[in-house]
């Protein structure tokens, strides 16, 4: 059986529909087991809980486990578990100690390596193209985008990609010790991401590029620790000096990436505009 964590959650949900679809056992991890939308197929259990019993391969991501990885790695050693794909980050390999992201997942590498265990580490690059939610309700309400830089450009990618590339990695032995590093199709700015939602949903979107001190603001009352804050800005700073790499997905999976575009159309609802 597969333990699937952050069942729920971006890349969770399609890579369980992915496993079904194929007819492997799946438990799903998740916070809340009253969620209505999963595979009914699927065995739903607690996350804290972490039952263990018959599973020899799971799909690990950090934000399942918030109080620390080590711990869930070490039980599922000593639970007879013989494969982790872990969803890491291409951030692994800027070796700056601010980069709390970086920081984060390479010790999440570090901890399964030494667990023994066989592994895979999913290194997406470009950034999920999921984060373009972050503008859902000032599009819906306001029909703007507001960012602070409109030049900044990733490869955004779509989490179907993600789940695909983990499901085979749980399914075969091709991705064993490896650590697949790919990107959306295309390098795309904020400003352009404005533009195609506009463009998908036939709605026009205005792109609003704020200051940083207007963003620290924004981020600020969302939550965002201060900490977070001055990295995104960093982090989006550097990338305005020209195109993201892209990294294609094709050797992988076989198959061309799914476009920013794709995902807004399968996304359309959260933009479409709120009728007075």
């Amino acid at each position: 059986m597969i333990l699937v964590t952050g069942a729920t959650g971006h890349v969770g949900k399609p890579l369980l529909e992915e496993l079904v679809a194929v007819g492997r056992k799946v438990r799903a991890l998740t916070r809340n087991t009253d969620l209505p939308d999963l595979p009914t197929s699927v065995e739903v259990a607690e996350t804290v809980d972490l039952p263990l019993d018959g599973i020899t391969s799971v799909f690990f991501v950090t934000a399942a486990f918030p109080q620390g990885t080590a711990e869930p790695i070490a039980k599922m050693a000593a639970a007879g578990v013989q494969r982790i794909v872990a969803l890491s980050s291409y951030s692994v390999l800027d070796d700056d100690p601010k980069n709390m992201i970086g920081v984060k997942h390479r010790e999440l590498e570090r901890q399964i390596e030494d667990s023994g265990l066989e592994w895979t580490f999913i290194r997406p690059a470009g950034g999920f193209a999921a984060t373009a939610l972050e503008w859902a309700e000032q599009i819906r309400t306001k029909g703007v985008a507001r960012f602070p830089f409109g030049d900044a450009q990733t490869a955004p990618v779509h989490e179907r990609d993600i789940a695909a590339v983990a499901a085979r990695a749980l399914l075969t032995d091709d991705l064993v010790g490896k650590a697949p590093l790919f990107s959306g199709p295309e390098s795309l700015s904020y400003r352009d991401r404005a533009r195609i939602i506009g463009s998908v949903t036939r709605e026009p979107v205005t792109f609003d590029e704020i200051t940083e001190d207007e963003a620290r603001r924004e981020w600020s009352l969302a939550g965002v620790p201060p900490h977070a804050v001055e990295a995104r800005l960093g982090m989006f700073a550097r990338l305005t000096h020209g195109p993201h790499d892209v990294s294609p997905v094709d050797p992988i999976l076989g198959r061309s990436g799914l476009g920013f575009a794709q995902w807004v159309a399968e996304h359309i609802d959260d933009f479409r505009k709120v009728k007075s």
